[in-house]
């Protein structure tokens, strides 16, 4: 168990940098559904790993995190979605 919880807590730490990375040097924009899903799965990563070891302060910064990856996530499809159906 303690394996996954680490490989999980690599993970999740890599794709925070990543997309942080991408966006800093404008591969990536913050409104693309990209980074929202790599800021969602890498703090979800990381929660299971910071819950795991005891380090509450930052398993709650990851949780708020994904409080805001969710709903960000939500709007992007349906601006998407919006898009498509107008034909653009």
């Amino acid at each position: 168990m303690k394996l996954l919880i680490d490989v999980l807590g690599w993970i999740g730490s890599v794709e925070v940098i990543l997309a942080y990375g991408l966006n800093s040097y404008q591969k990536i924009n913050s409104n693309s559904l990209l980074f929202q899903v790599l800021n969602l799965t890498g703090a979800a990563f990381l929660i299971a790993n910071t819950v795991y070891y005891g380090a509450f302060p930052s398993a709650v910064i990851n949780v708020i995190w994904v409080l805001i990856a969710i709903p960000a996530i939500f709007r992007i499809m349906k601006d998407n979605k919006s898009s498509l159906e107008k034909g653009q």
